[in-house]
């Protein structure tokens, strides 16, 4: 794909991108796809898969008591626990607003960790990673923001969210469509959005703007992008999905580069 060749040009030490089609082939890949970057916030989507294969085993019920009174897994998963961004401390009643929070997950891990009798990281890497073959994948740290992957690596993860094998379809399509909907908030990055719209550990792109994908991306474009100036989006629509990891941190260059280099993919997948 032509479309990935702009990556050369962003302002980046390193950069590498692929895009994978609804059927698992490889539509095409640029740059250093086994480099291992930090994925920062783009380990929420791993960790939510995560804590939905302990949903399916039976470990965890989505609507139980975690985190802060009132709030359920559910709540931790979508970002309206009421939990703030980086500290464990309580600024709003479960499911009232959409307080974005790595607090959150972090609180999600250790809810898992103690259901399963099995350390965060060692079950992410039991349920997801080592089934879908992400033998360069690793959460060394919190399950908000630590893990470190291949572009590679995050095809195969890419994939599995568009054909669930590890999960049922119909977990996936609750996953990526919006809980606990018309909440407003913060979008890291972007400013106020109304509403700010999640499922359970995915972003729902909806009609946010502005926004990092692409203007033509579909409402239901689902994923989400990190502050190491990573990301991975699915567009149910295109019938594809595009991972680009990079080696600098989030900021206006991508803010400018990232919506333009989605809207040639799309256009070169025929979107």
């Amino acid at each position: 794909m032509q479309s990935l060749r702009m990556i050369e040009n962003w302002p980046v030490p390193t950069a590498a991108a692929a895009v994978v089609r609804s059927n698992g082939t490889l539509a095409g890949s640029h740059g250093p796809t086994g480099h291992r970057f930090p994925l920062a916030s783009v380990t929420k989507p791993l960790t939510a898969y995560a804590v939905l294969v302990a949903y399916e085993e039976g470990a965890v019920e989505l609507d139980e008591p975690a985190g802060p009174e009132g709030s359920t897994v559910r709540h931790l998963l979508a970002h309206t626990s009421g939990l703030a961004f980086d500290e464990h401390s309580t600024t709003a009643e479960p499911g009232t607003r959409r307080l974005y929070s790595n607090a959150g997950f972090e609180t999600l891990g250790d809810h898992i960790a103690k259901a399963t009798d099995i350390p965060f990281a060692e079950y992410l890497r039991q349920a997801v990673l080592d089934p879908l073959g992400m033998t360069s994948t690793e959460l060394p740290g919190s399950p908000a923001k630590d893990a470190v992957s291949t572009v590679d690596d995050l095809v195969r993860f890419a994939a599995e969210l568009q054909a669930p094998q590890l999960l049922h379809p119909l977990t996936v399509a609750e996953a990526t469509s919006v809980v606990h909907p018309g909440l407003s908030g913060v979008l890291p990055g972007y400013g106020h959005q109304k509403p700010n719209d999640w499922g359970l550990g995915f972003e729902i792109r909806d009609a946010k703007s502005p926004h990092w994908t692409g203007s033509s991306s579909s409402p239901r474009t689902f994923g989400h992008f990190g502050q190491s100036g990573t990301f991975l989006w699915v567009d149910p629509e295109a019938g594809a999905a595009c991972v680009a990891l990079t080696d600098r941190a989030f900021g206006q260059w991508a803010i400018d580069a990232w919506p333009p280099f989605t809207e040639a993919v799309l256009s070169e997948l025929g979107r």
